[in-house]
């Protein structure tokens, strides 16, 4: 469900009045998450699990396999049910009709969703320039048409820009809304991932999503990539780092895709980076109940372990939440 705005400054409110309901999975707003069945089973799922690409980019890239083999793999390997698209595994497919009906029917017989393709590499949508910004814009045409072709809700792009904190904000929302008005007419969505620079943000992430204000526009919050500048030691750079909690409760307002980035587990199969009990009850606090793709994309664990150890993580997690809902 989409939070809309008129109720994001009570929400805002909300939250910033209590730090506990940050963090208890919010209770106030969950109580409208499920129907029941007979016998007070739930019949829908707090949320639903899809597995991103780039956690298999490894694999990818050594051809062990290829992304029409990716619907199989997440079915047959991790009992994953919906998977998320990264554009450079079949860059040079974005037109080619015949590939994506392929796609779409091993998509079909492994009962696999597609929900989602990340698009990089078409140019940055916040170009100072503006003849580069819009063809940045008509850049990512044909991935919102084979989004559309594939069944996907949305393409995740990236808001990259040069300048001031107000240039950016001003030339990310041109470049967005430009898109969505091409998107909306295939009826999918453009969302925003927190990924380096400004977008890592989650203030000037949110001012963007405002600017825009086109229905099509959304966010797609990923637990990690809070880094705005990175750390680099040669150079006696610390890094700027946003707290990622703060940063997901600004951009979930907007979600339309939620990101489950992970790198390490200790032994009781927590992430070591990110406390997924709190992040996923600011999640479903806000009401969503979509897809959460796992993005593993640790060094310790090879690929399909680091998938697994996600995928069980957010299930137990799931389940805490589920309890505390139904007190």
């Amino acid at each position: 469900m989409a939070i809309h705005r008129r109720d994001f400054l009570s929400n805002s409110a909300l939250l910033a009045a209590s730090t506990a309901f940050l963090g208890s999975g919010s209770q106030l707003l969950a109580d409208h998450h499920e129907s029941h069945g007979e016998g007070g089973k739930s019949i829908k799922p707090l949320f639903e699990i899809s597995l991103a690409e780039w956690s298999l980019h490894t694999a990818l890239r050594a051809n062990e396999f290829t992304n029409l083999d990716f619907p199989r793999i997440t079915k047959e390997e991790f009992s994953i049910s919906a998977v998320e698209y990264v554009n450079q595994f079949f860059k040079d497919k974005a037109k080619d009709a015949d590939y994506l009906k392929e796609l779409d029917t091993r998509c079909k017989d492994n009962g696999v969703k597609s929900v989602l393709i990340m698009v990089d590499g078409e140019g940055n949508l916040g170009e100072p320039a503006e003849n580069k910004r819009r063809a940045a814009v008509e850049n990512h045409f044909k991935w919102v048409e084979a989004a559309k072709t594939l069944g996907c809700h949305s393409i995740r792009v990236n808001a990259r820009s040069q300048g001031s904190f107000t240039d950016q904000l001003n030339l990310a929302a041109d470049g967005l809304r430009q898109l969505c008005e091409f998107a909306d007419d295939h009826e999918i969505n453009v969302i925003v991932e927190n990924h380096g620079g400004l977008s890592s943000n989650g203030a000037w992430l949110a001012a963007v999503m405002e600017l825009t204000d086109h229905p099509r526009v959304g966010t797609l919050p990923d637990f990690g990539n809070f880094w705005i500048t990175r750390p680099n030691a040669k150079k006696n750079i610390t890094g700027e780092q946003y707290d990622r909690y703060k940063g997901v409760a600004q951009l979930m307002p907007y979600a339309k895709g939620v990101s489950a980035k992970s790198h390490d587990f200790d032994n009781k199969g927590n992430e070591t980076a990110t406390e997924y009990n709190r992040m996923l009850g600011l999640v479903t606090g806000w009401g969503y109940d979509g897809y959460i793709g796992i993005e593993y994309e640790g060094k310790k664990l090879g690929e399909f372990e680091g998938i697994k150890a996600t995928k069980k993580l957010l299930e137990r997690v799931r389940d805490d939440l589920t309890g505390h809902h139904h007190h």
